[in-house]
């Protein structure tokens, strides 16, 4: 009895001192206190507009210790040329997981001589003003930005719009941001004859500033908004970058379709005398237009002394022919074609054709 009972205080001594009792109360190993470290930021963009810089990121969850944040982060925002210090610029404060930005007005200095990299950083810091570090750099370029585009304005022809401006430097390129103004309210339909649908937005890029450019890519109908900016394309650090200028003010096209198709050309007349079996008539010939909204094309009749007078009906023939059977023998007869597109719009009248019905 005696020595079970030492047996047991021996065996209870050995896994205390030698660690292996475990249990509720018994302490484990020492968990570090959490520093509370937002992560940091590393999708930070950063684009300059004649003088004016904005920055974009996404603010983080949580912190280095991965856990969530709970209250609103402080950002500040600093700029770095070349290798000197990192200078502050603002001071924010946003929600974790929102979309955060920053926007200033380049000082002065930052705004004038040679183009040379500028980098943008944010740094989240906690209550103690603590961090985790800098973001990643957002480079733009420092210096004289290009002209403002002035003199900017539109007018819609049948090819297209054409944009004109006061041209500079011909070694400039000019940038034209184009916005569809209505786009469509309901998806377009599938299939493979289904028209494609238009971008709300596209840049168009003028690679030499010749004070004028064509936009073909828009459709009859619709209203766009045009805005233009010059810039300048440099390497720096190993890079292209480019330094664009202010954005000139914004100019608001409505295009309508005005433009009747192109005249009708090569038009022929051939007369057949009247027979015991056929009356007299005569058969006009001419070149289709080649355009794809053309929906059809008008005839015209006069005689030498009489007005011009559609004979074609109310609606426009769909062929390049037309069959006229109401014709006299001996008479003479003046005809013109002209070619009518889908939203009414008519050509002028062709080159004149005469013929004269052959007597039995």
């Amino acid at each position: 009895m005696f020595r079970a009972k030492n047996y047991a205080a021996a065996l209870l001594l050995a896994m205390v001192l030698g660690g292996g009792m475990s249990g509720c109360g018994t302490p484990g190993a020492p968990v570090p206190p959490s520093l509370n470290l937002p992560d940091r930021v590393a999708d930070l963009v950063a684009a300059r507009t004649g003088n004016q810089v904005a920055l974009t990121w996404i603010m983080p969850k949580r912190n280095t210790d991965k856990t969530l944040l709970k209250a609103n982060v402080a950002v500040q925002v600093c700029r770095k040329e070349g290798g000197g210090p990192c200078m502050p610029a603002g001071d924010l404060s946003f929600a974790p997981g929102v979309a955060g930005s920053f926007t200033e007005s380049l000082p002065d200095g930052l705004a004038a001589g040679a183009p040379r990299p500028l980098s943008y950083f944010v740094e989240l810091k906690n209550r103690k003003e603590r961090s985790a570090g800098l973001s990643n750099a957002a480079v733009v370029l420092a210096g004289e930005a290009p002209s403002p585009v002035t003199g900017f304005a539109a007018e819609v022809r049948k090819q297209g719009i054409v944009l004109r401006w006061e041209a500079g430097d011909a070694r400039d390129e000019i940038r034209l941001h184009r916005t569809l103004l209505n786009p469509p309210a309901t998806k377009p339909k599938d299939g493979p004859l289904a028209a494609a649908p238009e971008a709300a937005r596209q840049d168009l890029l003028v690679e030499n500033d010749r004070g004028v450019s064509l936009d073909k890519d828009i459709r009859f109908g619709q209203s766009y908004e045009y805005r233009a900016q010059r810039i300048v394309r440099l390497t720096a650090d190993g890079r292209t970058m480019e330094l664009a200028g202010e954005l000139s003010a914004a100019i608001r096209v409505d295009v309508q379709d005005e433009f009747p198709p192109a005249v009708p050309a090569r038009l022929a007349a051939v007369a057949t005398a009247a027979s015991a079996d056929t009356p007299a008539s005569i058969d006009l010939s001419w070149q289709p237009d080649a355009e794809t909204d053309v929906a059809g094309y008008d005839v015209y009749r006069r005689e030498e002394q009489t007005p011009w007078r559609r004979i074609s009906g109310e609606q426009p023939v769909v062929g390049p022919a037309f069959h006229d059977a109401d014709v006299l023998p001996g008479h003479t007869y003046i005809y013109g074609v002209s070619a009518v597109d889908a939203r009414g719009n008519e050509s002028g009248r062709s080159v004149e054709a005469q013929e004269t019905v052959p007597k039995p």
